[in-house]
């Protein structure tokens, strides 16, 4: 398996560059690269400017192994909003494009929201209308995404659907498309279920893998804290890759360094490295 961490693990005022070097340094072979609606890939930015961007993770000495984004909570793919049906829409054709024009050839989608706790007055949509949304949001993308050899990866996340690796199975073998996979988190899994468990069941549907760790007994988005310290089975987790022959990118997503790294943020993406050295010795 491959080392990388998410762009999200960082503090916020670093900017692209001294993020790359920093997770470089650190160790990581990959970074996980997200689109925005004001970082330095959004959804104005040019071909020419994302040429800088690749040129910089080729000065750096690092793979851009991903692509994420956090713009499906603002515009949910299933929201009752036609309007916002259309920009989940175009996020998603923008992703593809960058993707693709970067080299990356799987990229992170939240297909549909019924509800999340940790966002006030979210919308809260009715679970069959959500799938039925869902579904035609994520079909209308396979022609690009084929097209453009980018891999749909369907991330199971708190947004009160697909709460089943079985759920999750069924949703992408509908399409019946190799350009829809499974963006795995480990640590998002651990709240209702097992990640081991989700694993076999999802197989050869796994396309990329999120690592974090979390603690039940919180119960809320509080209860992400740094890897090892949670209540993740790593050995199960990685013997559960091992069987199915996963030896892709696997990146940690941590929660934000401020405020519980706040006078040495970078001591989280070193902390995550030997962490993830651990684990994949496990």
């Amino acid at each position: 398996m491959k080392k990388s961490i998410s762009i999200w693990s960082f503090y916020g005022d670093w900017d692209l560059e001294q993020k790359m070097r920093l997770a470089r340094d650190a160790g990581f072979e990959g970074f996980e690269i997200d689109l925005s609606g004001d970082g330095q890939l959004n959804m104005e930015t040019s071909r020419a400017e994302l040429d800088r961007i690749a040129q910089t993770a080729n000065e750096v000495g690092i793979t851009l192994s991903g692509l994420a984004t956090g713009m499906y909570w603002d515009n949910n793919p299933a929201s009752s909003r036609q309007g916002t049906r259309a920009q989940a829409r175009r996020i998603l054709e923008k992703q593809i494009r960058a993707a693709s024009h970067l080299g990356i050839d799987a990229i992170l989608v939240v297909p549909g929201s019924v509800g999340a706790d940790f966002i006030p007055d979210f919308e809260a949509v009715p679970y069959d209308a959500a799938w039925k949304r869902a579904t035609a949001f994520v079909r209308q993308a396979i022609p690009l995404a084929e097209e453009m050899d980018v891999t749909i990866g369907i991330e199971n996340v708190w947004n009160k659907f697909l709460l089943s690796p079985l759920e999750m199975k069924r949703f992408i073998d509908q399409f019946e498309s190799k350009s829809v996979g499974a963006y795995f988190d480990v640590g998002n899994a651990l709240a209702n279920g097992y990640p081991e468990h989700w694993i076999p069941i999802l197989g050869e549907r796994i396309c990329r893998v999120h690592v974090k760790d979390y603690r039940r007994a919180v119960g809320s988005v509080n209860g992400f804290v740094d890897l090892l310290s949670g209540d993740v089975n790593w050995p199960a987790v990685t013997q559960a890759l091992a069987a199915i022959g996963y030896e892709g990118w696997v990146a940690a997503e941590m929660i934000p360094p401020l405020p519980f790294y706040k006078y040495a943020p970078e001591t989280l993406i070193e902390n995550t490295s030997r962490a993830m050295d651990s684990i994949f010795s496990l």
